[in-house]
């Protein structure tokens, strides 16, 4: 997805407001998830996001999405954020993000989902750390006991009980 960031995008130092961002995130992520899924999502998750440039006024942002493993009804989405100063040919990534969504059936409840598969080394490393990562999401929202993490054992030496 690409935007061009225009004054109504912009807070009073010319800079992109960082919730616009997250709006275009959202949608572009959400876009992959219901590609992916075939079915209406619901966003259930934002992880950490962080700005490392400031993105101005007149800047194209470009938003890719990915998503990079599918659970039962739930699937992570991997987002890149670049800009581009276009008169000066200055291209920067800002940031990036993972969204975690909810695919749903008819009756608005969540609904199995396909499998993804895994083809390139970049794509197995974001496969194989989505977990670690889904671990981490729900231990913090109290869903889930740090002993049952099994994938983040080795990260926080926990031991099992």
């Amino acid at each position: 997805m690409t935007e061009l960031v225009l004054p109504n995008d912009t807070n009073t130092l010319n800079n992109l407001m960082g919730g616009r961002l997250m709006h275009w995130m959202d949608i572009v992520s959400a876009i992959a998830a219901q590609k992916h899924s075939n079915r209406i999502v619901v966003t259930a998750s934002v992880d950490n996001i962080s700005f490392k440039h400031p993105i101005r006024l007149g800047n194209v942002v470009t938003l890719r999405a990915k998503v990079t493993r599918a659970f039962n009804s739930s699937m992570e989405v991997r987002i890149d954020v670049d800009a581009e100063d276009v008169p000066s040919a200055h291209k920067f990534e800002s940031n990036s993000a993972y969204f975690t969504f909810v695919a749903l059936d008819e009756e608005g409840k969540p609904t199995e989902i396909p499998e993804i598969e895994a083809e390139t080394d970049e794509e197995k490393e974001l496969y194989n750390g989505a977990l670690r990562r889904r671990q981490l999401r729900l231990i913090l929202a109290n869903r889930m006991k740090p002993s049952e993490a099994k994938e983040l054992r080795s990260i926080f030496d926990i031991r099992e009980s």
